[in-house]
């Protein structure tokens, strides 16, 4: 009998730690503490990212948190891709990692699939944020604006290089918002 179960065991571990792998924090980064969940929620501006397939091409992006009655995070993630002259939209859901009061949640667009989604630059007044994934090639500068202060990114980008992103990678889509129905 134990032999029979070791393999299945070893599966079920082998399945839960692929499905958990993702949601870990890169080296260098230490999510903020005293994280307010409702001073979060609402509307973020993309201002940069490190380009990864989910999103290129994509312009004036914007990600919306707000509240799920089971306690997470419903996410929706939207831009514009000029390409094929249509808005693209992806919802998702997000659950804290470490307790409420710490910037480090998991967040899925696809089933049981997690990715680590982890506040670890964050302005006192919730105005800015630099957002890493589960790794170092995620990385995202938000706004509750279109744009910021050139200093105010040239501030991120030193933390990020410290944490040890490849900031020359960032690519700064078009923010503006595309003058088409929103539809």
């Amino acid at each position: 009998m134990l032999t029979r179960c070791y393999p299945r065991r070893l599966c079920l571990f082998l399945f839960a730690l692929l499905l958990g792998g993702c949601t870990g924090i890169p080296e260098g980064v230490r999510p903020v503490s005293g994280f307010e969940l409702e001073r979060y929620l609402g509307t973020w501006y993309e201002i940069a990212r490190l380009d990864h397939s989910f999103e290129r091409g994509l312009t004036a992006v914007s990600a919306t948190y707000n509240r799920r009655q089971d306690g997470g995070v419903e996410v929706l993630n939207r831009g514009y891709d000029a390409a094929k002259g249509r808005w693209k939209e992806a919802e998702g859901r997000a659950y804290f990692l470490e307790g409420a009061e710490v910037g480090s949640l998991k967040v899925s667009f696809f089933g049981p699939f997690f990715g680590g989604y982890h506040v670890f630059v964050l302005d006192p007044d919730y105005r800015w944020a630099l957002v890493a994934g589960y790794d170092h090639d995620y990385l995202w500068i938000l706004s509750r604006e279109r744009q910021l202060p050139p200093a105010v990114i040239e501030d991120l980008l030193q933390s990020a290089r410290r944490a040890g992103f490849a900031t020359d990678a960032l690519i700064f889509p078009d923010t503006a918002q595309p003058a088409v129905p929103s539809g």
